[in-house]
């Protein structure tokens, strides 16, 4: 096993962290330090809940191109519009359910997919990524959710936008205030008491491993599937122990974002997700990263006395439950709007800018109410060569899996199929 002091000098993961510049990158002449300055691709999935007004959120599909205009929804992502790329006539075919509104946005499975189970998914994108990604930093991935961890903001059955390899969902840090502490926060336990506690967690696993191997003798066909699933769990534990020993001793890089208040919601706190995942981003403490936004708190943050899912339905009543849907759709294009300011000023190493390595995606799974085509789509950053500056119609009924494998292919991850893709959405890239 590598000693620490060996780990650090031979691996690329830690010298490309940017508290390292404080060292001096002449210090590092190796070949490794030489391929660890170019910036590493990262990913990001904004996604939120009861989908957009879709009479001034979307542009005219008669103008695609460069030379449309953004609607009233978009309109806060002028200063932008020729970083971002808008693409209609995506989505996920087996999504049935207008209630569902994260849970099959980044997998495109289909619930029922697996012979007696009523809920059945499958590995969303981030994880994809995060397999091949995650092996450079200290978090594979980080999954955010609002402070309220499940509030009813549209998203449905899940823990966080992230499923994992065997489709079960994967846990969320609820609020600024804990993704602060998982990213930054000093772990000032003694090092040797972490050590004991790490050999009692791979004791523990290894007991419970050798158990369940004994159990299986004898099972039957449906009862030994479930168990393989099982030891699939406990693989994953496996390899998240051996990342916690390898990174064991080595301290949280530091950041310039305060630490968050413990009470804060709605666009305040969606502010200081940004921050924090931008943070994130720049120490290099991963590369993958997922946001479920608030829409429940984040409506009466900004004025908007109507409740979430009556607004999502404006199409049958108009009137107020309209002008709150127009009004949400402008203040989340400011929040993404300001997340691109955030991703264009900071710098990498190499002077070139943070948003130019990375791939973002902001969405939902639903357009409106309950319609599930058409998922409202921008792409942006400069991570994966996508087509920015237009207004990407493509045919109806695209596959939205297309686009993620697309945007695997252009990071660099080679995934050879995801969800229900027909092949990767060339279209989007450059």
């Amino acid at each position: 096993m590598k000693t620490r002091r060996h780990f650090l000098q031979s691996s690329t993961s830690l010298v490309a962290l940017p508290f390292l510049e404080s060292l001096g990158f002449s210090r590092f002449a190796s070949a490794a330090a030489d391929a660890a300055a170019a910036p590493p691709k990262r990913m990001i999935f904004l996604g939120f809940g009861w989908g957009v007004t879709e009479e001034s959120w979307y542009p005219d599909r008669k103008t695609p191109g460069p030379d449309y205009e953004l609607p009233e929804g978009l309109a806060p992502l002028e200063r932008h519009k020729k970083d971002i790329s808008v693409v209609q006539g995506l989505w996920n075919k087996y999504s049935v359910e207008g209630h569902a509104g994260s849970t099959w946005w980044l997998t495109g499975a289909n619930r029922y997919a697996q012979p007696g189970q009523s809920m059945h998914n499958s590995i969303s994108v981030d994880q994809v990524a995060a397999a091949q990604f995650g092996k450079h930093t200290r978090f594979s991935s980080i999954e955010l959710n609002d402070a309220k961890g499940r509030s009813n903001s549209g998203h449905g059955e899940g823990l966080s936008l992230a499923w994992d390899v065997n489709g079960k969902p994967v846990a969320g840090l609820d609020g600024p205030l804990a993704a602060y502490h998982r990213l930054f926060s000093k772990d000032t336990t003694p090092l040797e008491e972490q050590r004991a506690r790490l050999a009692e967690r791979r004791s523990v696993l290894d007991t419970v491993l050798e158990n369940a191997r004994s159990l299986k003798r004898g099972l039957g066909r449906d009862d030994s599937e479930k168990l393989d699933e099982y030891f699939q769990g406990i693989r994953d534990i496996e390899t998240r122990l051996a990342k916690d020993e390898q990174w064991m001793g080595v301290p949280r890089p530091k950041t310039d974002v305060p630490e968050p208040p413990s009470e804060v919601s709605g666009k305040k706190e969606i502010e200081l997700m940004y921050d924090l995942m931008v943070a994130a981003l720049q120490t290099d403490s991963t590369r993958v990263l997922t946001y479920r936004q608030p829409v429940e708190t984040l409506l009466p943050s900004v004025g908007i006395d109507v409740n979430p899912h009556d607004m999502s339905h404006y199409i049958t009543t108009k009137g107020e439950k309209l002008a709150a849907s127009r009004k949400r759709d402008q203040v989340q294009s400011e929040l993404l709007a300001g997340l691109i300011d955030r991703l264009k000023d900071t710098k990498e190493s190499d002077g070139s800018r943070l948003f130019d390595h990375v791939s973002l995606a902001y969405g939902s799974n639903i357009r409106t109410g309950h319609e599930l085509d058409n998922c409202p789509t921008i792409l942006t950053g400069g991570g994966a060569g996508v087509r920015l500056g237009e207004n990407i119609v493509v045919p109806e009924h695209t596959p939205l899996c297309n686009a993620w494998l697309a945007l695997l292919h252009g990071v660099g991850v080679p995934a050879e199929r995801h969800g229900d893709s027909t092949g990767p959405l060339t279209t989007i890239l450059a």
